[in-house]
């Protein structure tokens, strides 16, 4: 398909990536019903958090969080509600040790966890409610939903009828490049510091198998996946990781309508996240490219909705046949 051109036009005080990227989690302010709560088990003797917004439709979203985000952040929240306020069910899952209690495996999340998505879309089809779903990822979860997509390709189910990626860092190894620039250096410290508190709560759980010694040497995303993600979870290296794990890897093989939202000023982006060439020639796959819109930003100039939010609705309503 041809390269959607963007409309996202903010007010010029938010034409700044990073304002973008930073204003929404400090201080958006974003009321919504609360939640139904729902643990479900995995098939490896594990559990994942569920949060569902019903109101008895046909038709569900399934909303993915980011790196160390969950089903309570302001960007999840705000998608479930405008998807629910326009007649649908919304679902926002909590990835391993994600919902505020760490998970039992040695493993936790990751960006290539599409067996996890699987779990959740599996259980919501199970269940005999919905005919049409309809999944959203933002940044690391987009990943993984657009793995889902890829993976899935000509076997994805029936009810499954599109999806939608955030500032999606489809190219991981060019992703992890960018992080580690000096632009994103309070982004860094914080993702490391939150990281840090789960592998030692792994350590209490597995002491002879993970261990929390010389973690403040760990500055960079390279060295936290090479010493923790990629031999926790099979990879064996992070350079094998990011290769294994990148979305874009897979992204050809997809099946469904899917809609990649980026912004131009993401700092967390590099040029191999924006898959014009796929895009191009794909019958399934579309890319807008947004001049602005920071990383998980795309801010409206009000509390909500925000673009991305109104995007997502309005591609599941008119291309990818998604209804209420």
């Amino acid at each position: 398909m041809p390269l959607l051109p963007s409309t996202y036009k903010p007010p010029f005080h938010l034409r700044s990536g990073f304002w973008q990227t930073t204003s929404p989690t400090l201080f958006r302010k974003l009321e919504f019903i609360k939640p139904e709560r729902e643990r479900i088990d995995t098939p490896d003797d594990d559990f994942l958090d569920l949060d569902w917004y019903k109101q008895g439709s046909r038709s569900l979203v399934i909303i993915t969080h980011g790196l160390e985000g969950s089903a309570s952040r302001k960007y999840v929240v705000g998608m479930a509600r405008i998807f629910h306020e326009a007649g649908y069910d919304a679902l926002a899952w909590n990835m391993r040790s994600c919902s505020g209690e760490i998970n039992r495996q040695l493993r936790f999340y990751h960006s290539g966890a599409s067996d996890d998505l699987e779990v959740v879309v599996k259980h919501a089809i199970s269940s005999g409610k919905y005919d049409s779903l309809f999944l959203i990822g933002f940044s690391l979860g987009g990943n993984v939903t657009l793995r889902y997509f890829g993976e899935q390709g000509d076997h994805i189910p029936e009810q499954v009828k599109g999806g939608m990626g955030v500032s999606v860092p489809l190219d991981l190894t060019a992703s992890a490049i960018e992080l580690d620039r000096f632009r994103n250096k309070l982004f860094m410290a914080r993702f490391l510091h939150y990281l840090g508190k789960k592998v030692r709560a792994k350590e209490k759980l597995y002491p002879d198998k993970i261990s929390s010694k010389g973690y403040e040497k760990i500055t960079t995303f390279h060295a936290f996946d090479n010493t923790y993600t990629a031999p926790i979870h099979g990879y064996g290296t992070a350079k094998n990781y990011y290769f294994q794990a990148s979305g874009i890897r897979v992204l050809a093989n997809t099946r469904r309508q899917l809609l990649i939202l980026n912004a131009e000023d993401d700092s967390f982006l590099s040029p191999e996240c924006f898959p014009e060439a796929i895009a191009r020639d794909h019958e399934f796959v579309y890319l807008e490219k947004a001049k602005y819109g920071g990383h998980c930003g795309f801010m409206s100039g009000k509390e909500y909705p925000y673009y991305s939010e109104l995007r997502a609705l309005e591609f599941a309503r008119d291309f990818a046949g998604f209804k209420p």
